[in-house]
């Protein structure tokens, strides 16, 4: 018997951009369960849909028609307030192009999104961002502002940022698309150990084959359609 928790259910999903004059269907019938503690890889070509499944599971976006579930209940019976809540509490984002703002210091980039959480104190958002830049290596670069680390450093920052938010979630589109092969690895080998050692929930979006082989499942999609 299966023990597997459903995390996040995506049924018969459709997704429709609409101009005034072109329709462009960016998902059709998509049915995906992603289950509790897993890493699933997504791939496919430029255009067939990937970021726009990752901003639908990260209730960045509404499907035009279909069923989104988190934790087994329909995303349509949460209040805007709720939606909120768990796009705060209990996603975590990461972004190919690191997303930092340049101005503010590796610890204040960090420490961001937990401004938006209430009952978190200034101590405790420190203490937050200190841990998740420990889990990412970068203890000794709190001070320096975006622009003095390599992009490998960033993406790390970016990872440090979401882990900060202590997510059950983390939605990774193309986090190693930026980087050499050498900061590639290393950034895949510590989502990897988040996946293992603490049993984050990963889904990456990805172009790199061996590291797609790497996790726990591989997703394929072809013009919008789940094809394996």
């Amino acid at each position: 018997m299966s023990t597997a928790t459903p995390v996040i259910r995506l049924a018969n999903i459709e997704k429709v951009y609409q101009t005034r004059t072109i329709e462009t269907v960016a998902l059709s019938q998509v049915n995906l369960t992603i289950n509790r503690g897993e890493f699933v890889s997504v791939m496919g070509p430029s255009g067939c849909g990937k970021s726009t499944l990752l901003s639908l599971m990260g209730l960045l976006d509404e499907p035009s028609s279909g069923t989104i579930e988190i934790d087994g209940r329909p995303v349509t019976s949460y209040s805007d307030k709720e939606l909120a809540g768990l796009r705060n509490h209990k996603i975590g984002f990461v972004f190919q192009s690191y997303h930092l703002i340049n101005d503010l210091s590796v610890i204040d980039n960090v420490e961001m999104p937990l401004l938006y959480r209430a009952g978190i104190g200034g101590g405790e958002r420190r203490k937050r961002a200190l841990d998740a830049l420990d889990k990412v290596g970068l203890s000794a670069r709190t001070r320096h502002f975006p622009a003095q680390l390599s992009g490998g450093q960033r993406q790390r920052v970016a990872i440090a940022r979401a882990l900060a938010g202590a997510p059950e979630i983390i939605l990774a589109d193309e986090p190693t698309g930026n980087l050499d092969s050498v900061m590639g690895e290393e950034i895949m080998e510590l989502l990897l150990g988040l996946n293992r050692e603490q049993g984050t929930t990963l889904v990456m979006v990805t172009h790199d084959e061996q590291q797609a082989l790497k996790t726990q499942r591989l997703v394929r999609f072809f013009d919008g359609r789940q094809v394996a």
